[in-house]
């Protein structure tokens, strides 16, 4: 028996000017679009152009002082999210203005689409809010169920730069938008600077089969470039692996963008895995070196338990002992960052068990 040759290249992808005109009218089968053929053999046209072309990013500019490269061309759109991460940072650095929270609600039910109704988690991170603000945080929501309900809300897939190489993988992420590939309305431009800007992350999530909801899966795998990525896309002239990998072999610092940061974990579910996510979770965050805010701020448990799912709010609303957990972990959060602030400890100070056994 001949043994396959594991490096072999893997198969094309490169579509034909049919097959690439056949999926792009996917996009238009509504019937209103019937009287715009003409329109959209023109459009289908220049899209052809830009995909046979590999036109990724089709408006760039010199990158300028600061950057190891500064006549090479930089994709606009990365420049103006660097920019928005670098303001974010330093927003994140004046101890004048009050700290922030970012609140993630990691479910993607809601009453604006199939599901017909709002999500168990949005009540919990609604019923964190009031906590921060009462403690003189300002707060951001990052509402992960827009993915499924909002027009143009995309997290594209990482592509697993950093297994090439580190400095591969740019911070914040150059994989996208590729107008080429028509991967845009990429919302990761959005949401790395709300967790630069943010002093304390509470993320709070059902659990989807064993594991989180897609959209959250999404954006953490998104955010390995916070976790040594590299700031300076010319010091590897855009993707030029060759390039990233004798800069790592020279020795990669492995930069942490988001460290110091500290995190609360609310995680529920029905009937088994609220354990297992609220660890791995943990694990993740901190291996990105954030800051637990401590037992009260890592919970995880189960609202009507094996019960029916069409009476899992009227579970949650009889559930005092679970909400009050849910206080629970913003307070420690907020405890955490305050403290930090300080430059003191126990964030668990004056807090008491609902469950105590």
């Amino acid at each position: 028996m001949t043994e396959p040759d594991i490096r072999k290249g893997m198969p094309p992808v490169k579509l034909s000017r049919d097959e690439f005109e056949r999926r792009y009218r996917r996009e238009f089968v509504d019937p209103a679009f019937a009287p715009l053929q003409r329109e959209l053999d023109a459009i289908i046209g220049a899209a052809w152009d830009a995909y046979s072309n590999s036109r990724k990013a089709p408006l760039t500019r010199k990158a300028g002082a600061g950057f190891a490269d500064p006549e090479y061309e930089l994709a606009v759109d990365w420049l103006e999210t660097r920019a928005a991460v670098l303001d974010a940072q330093r927003r994140h650095d004046d101890a004048s203005v009050p700290a922030r929270i970012l609140i993630i609600n990691g479910s993607a039910r809601s009453e604006h689409t199939c599901p017909g109704e709002m999500s168990k988690t949005w009540r919990m991170v609604k019923l964190a809010e009031p906590v921060f603000l009462e403690m003189g945080f300002a707060v951001d929501i990052l509402d992960l169920s827009r993915l499924a309900s909002e027009f143009g809300k995309n997290i594209h897939p990482c592509k697993s730069c950093v297994s090439t190489a580190m400095p591969l993988c740019h911070w914040p992420c150059s994989c996208y938008p590729n107008y080429s590939l028509g991967q845009t309305s990429d919302w990761m431009n959005e949401i790395y600077p709300l967790w630069v800007a943010a002093h304390g992350i509470l993320i709070v999530t059902p659990v989807n089969w064993y594991h989180v909801p897609g959209g959250l899966k999404a954006m953490m795998d998104r955010l390995v470039c916070a976790d040594g990525g590299n700031p300076d896309p010319t010091s590897t002239h855009g993707k030029k692996a060759a390039e990233a990998k004798a800069i790592e072999l020279k020795g990669w610092p492995y930069p942490r963008h988001l460290a110091g940061r500290h995190f609360g974990l609310i995680v529920h579910g029905d009937s088994v895995g609220t354990e297992g996510v609220r660890r791995a979770l943990s694990d993740w965050l901190t291996d990105m070196h954030l800051v637990s805010s401590g037992r009260f701020g890592e919970m995880d448990g189960y609202v009507g338990y094996m019960e029916k799912y069409a009476t899992s709010h009227r579970d949650l609303d009889e559930d005092r002992a679970f909400q009050q957990e849910v206080l629970n972990a913003a307070r420690a959060l907020g405890n955490a960052v305050r403290l930090a602030r300080e430059r003191r400890d126990d964030p668990a100070a004056g807090l008491e068990d609902p469950n105590p056994k």
